[in-house]
């Protein structure tokens, strides 16, 4: 393959990144988190950033709630326990709902929706359920992480004598596993991100901390976007 061509691939999987919605939308998400870190809640330049960029970010989850309706009413895979069932669909409706409400935030943030007060009581009662979504997911990945650590150790004395990373069943359940890990870090500090949006611990999460840990939880965003062939460059 020619350096060309190779230049040829990689700019139609980064074109075909950025195609996609979700993948504008974490970038513009560090960009507002990244800015939140340098104006540490003070006026100024970065300051105007965080918020412009926070407005505009509404507009690509117009309608999204969709999607966290669709997977409340889907069906779950066989063989799921309750809890993680019931945890799993808690954490879709409160994003489903997260997420709708944020559009009524993006009205009167905008003007078409004239009432303040309530715009800002409606924004508050969304991040309450963005702060829940994220701790049902976090639940969530810790029970599927200790499904897949009980399967994969049964599998391990499956193949006591042969090499393990060898067998196509294993390699998958890692990379599950891994794939879940990661989502439970992210899932962690969006806890925090809420957190401090929310201004319940001001002394400890500062806007600064915000948008350090926003802006790292953004980029774990982004490569979970990326094409399978740019991930595994990257590994």
């Amino acid at each position: 393959m020619s350096s060309l061509d190779v230049a040829r691939t990689e700019l139609a999987l980064a074109v075909l990144y950025l195609n996609k919605a979700e993948a504008r939308d974490k970038i513009c998400r560090a960009i507002q988190y990244g800015s939140k870190f340098l104006s540490n809640g003070e006026p100024g330049t970065a300051q105007n950033v965080d918020k412009s960029t926070s407005l505009a970010r509404k507009v690509f989850r117009l309608f999204k709630f969709i999607n966290d309706l669709h997977a409340l009413i889907s069906p779950n895979a066989p063989g799921t326990p309750l809890p993680l069932i019931l945890l799993g669909k808690s954490k879709n409706a409160l994003l489903s709902t997260f997420l709708f409400l944020d559009q009524i935030v993006w009205l009167g943030r905008t003007g078409i929706y004239k009432n303040k007060e309530r715009t800002e009581l409606l924004g508050r009662i969304s991040l309450f359920c963005w702060l829940g979504s994220s701790i049902c997911t976090t639940l969530v990945e810790i029970g599927e992480i200790g499904r897949l650590s009980g399967s994969m150790k049964k599998l391990e004395k499956e193949l006591k004598n042969t090499n393990k990373y060898k067998n196509d069943q294993y390699r998958s359940k890692l990379k599950k596993s891994n794939e879940r890990s990661l989502a439970l870090v992210k899932a962690g500090l969006d806890i925090v991100v809420a957190v401090g949006l929310l201004q319940l611990s001001p002394k400890k999460v500062t806007p600064r901390v915000t948008g350090a840990f926003g802006f790292a939880s953004s980029l774990i965003s982004c490569y979970q976007l990326l094409p399978a062939q740019q991930k595994a460059k990257t590994l």
